[in-house]
């Protein structure tokens, strides 16, 4: 793997991505386990080439992390705190690792260039997580999806970054209709209520739920869906062409 202070990526300058899913009733974070000796975990993320657009950058680094490439991505805020920085993590990370120092001035331009203030644009996508196939990197022991109620404490400030990520998917849910992104193609109603209630962890009136949807006018009603049991066939929607 090349040292990343040699490839041209803009400095100081860091996208992370809050890579949603829903899966068994749960709303899920792809996170990965970094490489090294002890607990670090962060959100997939990653830099951004001189000649690259934000958004482009983005979509790449998602594509890399998920193999797929038709992606619900948005970009919902900008961490530029001034204290910002990675030096915390990178030293408790060499305090387990201290191997990463064996080679001298080479290495000492990659901490110089880890450990400066970065300013990170976060992204969040909504993905179907069906039809994902987590990637690791180099630099990864595994990568998961992980319920986000339960997420393990993460470097720098990722844990933070879910949190606003998660604030801005429940702002906009209805009005860009956000969480078709997270089910399939074609969905019930009562799905669709178990999604919302664990985007917002807590229960919905079914009759309210199913008036709220509904009045948002963007789902088309399809044939009902089957289940064996006598007049209690559910019907089945998708959002309209």
């Amino acid at each position: 793997m090349h040292n990343l202070s040699e490839q041209n990526f803009i400095q100081q300058l860091s996208i992370d991505c809050v890579i949603f899913g829903y899966r068994d009733k749960k709303l899920q974070v792809l996170v990965n386990k970094l490489n090294f000796n002890g607990d670090f975990w962060a959100l997939p993320g990653g830099f951004v080439y001189h000649d690259e657009d934000i958004d482009k950058a983005a979509n790449r680094i998602l594509q890399e992390r998920t193999g797929i490439s038709e992606i619900y991505l948005d970009q919902f805020y900008v961490f530029g705190n001034a204290k910002r920085k990675n030096l915390n993590f990178i030293d408790a990370l060499i305090a387990l690792n201290p191997q990463m120092l064996l080679n001298g001035e080479k290495n000492k331009e990659e901490y110089d260039w880890f450990t400066k203030r970065f300013i990170s644009i976060g992204y969040y996508a909504l993905v179907d997580i069906n039809k994902v196939v987590p990637q690791k990197t180099d630099l990864d022991e595994s990568i998961q999806w992980i319920d986000v109620r339960e997420l393990p404490q993460m470097i720098i400030d990722h844990n933070a970054i879910v949190s606003k990520a998660l604030e801005s998917v429940r702002l906009n849910l209805d009005e860009k209709r956000l969480a078709f992104n997270l089910l399939s193609e074609t969905f019930t109603m009562k799905e669709a209520q178990e999604l919302y209630e664990s985007i917002f962890d807590k229960p919905f009136a079914r009759n309210n739920f199913q008036k709220k949807i509904l009045d948002l006018n963007v789902l088309e009603r399809l044939e009902k869906k089957f289940t064996g049991a006598a007049n209690k066939a559910p019907f089945l929607y998708r959002i309209k062409k």
